[in-house]
């Protein structure tokens, strides 16, 4: 509501500034359309911003895996409003007219307070957008990429001058400097609140450290982290952290990792698979090395919980925060299912036996290659479709709430299975690997 409210105050700011009055005529049309795509494209990057500023309150709301989603959506749309504003100005600037297009930028530049800051900034979130589109993501490690993310804060930074300087929008009243003076004041107070001196604090306070490392197998290891007074830490089974070791190189750069435990505020336990140079460095860490964490977060809690019966449903990694769900969570014995999909082996295999032992923790095990393109069960489990199967292992499925995390594709086809089996989508809690 906050984000429609604001995109409807610069459109009317614009609109009574004679925007669709100016739309007659060639050059003053594409100087009008310059300036509506600048207002929008500022107030998308504050929404960009804020989104992945770590606000609890958002990220309780939508989950990190959505919060993501947006992010993406919005930033692509801010981006490419961003290079429509910066064409349409320089055209109509020059009178609408091509020839003059090269001289006219380089007037703007030269002689407009910020705007050559601008224009710098402009170019680091073009690396940062080339780099978000899906081709490139594939051919990037996820620390390269998360490093050049970084560099989106020091475009946003280059780009604030020109705007909060020159922008008509922006210096064309008292109101409007103050509106857009408080709207870049909160934005960057709240990075430096969330993204900064919360996570410090924390990080003084416990001064975490690595315990032990102990290998799991199929390239998997688990990291035990101890600290000072972990009773109070605020993290529930379920949720995560990024995580820094402070062991070298790479330290600067996070990874999101789900405790694979339930905190019991003495040690911290994490679960990583090997999958780049981040994570294989996991099974090199020796005791005593410094830890710093920025979090928790995530929904797979029980905040979002609606029903007394429960279903976790995660494959491989994935299964991590299930199991620490498994052990935090309250149920009554034979009211939670614990289903397992894996290739090789399961994980924590005599960790889920004991619960079903003390707790009544239902354990189902789907293991193999899955058995069809369309099917997320493996082929272990039968020749029957996803939905019969389903119904077979759980048969009041639709009366459960059901968490799953694991790989977006295979979360999908859980999801549709689901659909089909009845859950409404208020009962489903979901959080999938993806950057």
């Amino acid at each position: 509501m906050i984000l429609v409210a604001a995109l409807a105050l610069v459109t009317y700011w614009w609109i009574d500034g004679g925007g669709l009055t100016d739309l007659g005529g060639w050059a003053s049309g594409l100087t009008s359309v310059g300036r509506i795509t600048g207002l929008v494209a500022s107030v998308l990057l504050l929404a960009q911003i804020l989104l992945m500023a770590r606000l609890p309150a958002i990220e309780r709301a939508f989950g990190q895996d959505r919060l993501v989603g947006l992010h993406r959506w919005i930033g692509f749309t801010s981006f490419n409003l961003m290079v429509a504003h910066i064409v349409t100005i320089t055209w109509g600037y020059d009178g609408g007219t091509l020839p003059a297009f090269p001289r006219q930028f380089w007037n703007l530049v030269t002689t407009f307070p910020g705007v050559l800051l601008s224009v710098l900034g402009s170019a680091y979130l073009v690396g940062v957008t080339v780099t978000s589109i899906k081709a490139a993501r594939r051919k990037l490690r996820y620390e390269s990429w998360h490093l050049m993310h970084l560099y989106a804060y020091l475009g946003v930074g280059l780009a604030i001058p020109h705007q909060l300087w020159t922008g008509q929008q922006f210096v064309g009243s008292p109101s409007k400097t103050l509106f857009w003076w408080t709207a870049w004041g909160v934005t960057m107070g709240t990075v430096l609140v969330w993204r900064v001196g919360l996570p410090v604090t924390v990080n003084l306070r416990h001064r975490l450290k690595v315990e032990s490392v102990v290998d799991e197998g199929h390239d998997m290891w688990s990291v035990n982290v101890t600290g000072r007074d972990l009773g109070r830490l605020k993290v529930e089974a379920g949720q995560f952290f990024n995580w820094r070791f402070m062991s070298g190189p790479g330290w600067s750069r996070s990874n999101p990792y789900s405790l694979s435990a339930a905190p019991d505020g003495r040690t911290l336990r994490i679960t990583v698979q090997g999958v780049g140079d981040g994570s294989n460095a996991v099974s090199s860490l020796r005791p005593g090395t410094r830890v710093f964490v920025e979090g928790p977060y995530g929904r797979l809690s029980n905040r979002p919980r609606t029903q007394s019966r429960l279903a976790f449903i995660g494959a491989g990694v994935g299964i991590t925060p299930l199991r620490a769900l498994a052990e935090g969570l309250d149920y009554e014995p034979g009211s939670a299912v614990y289903l397992e999909r894996f290739t090789y082996d399961p994980l924590f295999p005599s960790e889920s036996t004991l619960l079903a032992q003390q707790r009544g923790l239902q354990v189902i095990r789907s293991g193999g290659p899955r058995r069809a393109p369309d099917s997320w069960i493996g082929s272990a489990s039968g020749d029957g479709d996803d939905l019969t199967t389903l119904q077979a292992w759980i048969p009041d499925i639709a009366e459960r709430d059901v968490y799953i995390c694991g790989p977006v594709p295979w979360s999908e086809l859980v999801l549709k299975t689901l659909r089909d089996a009845g859950v409404p989508d208020a009962h489903v809690h979901i959080e999938t690997f993806a950057w």
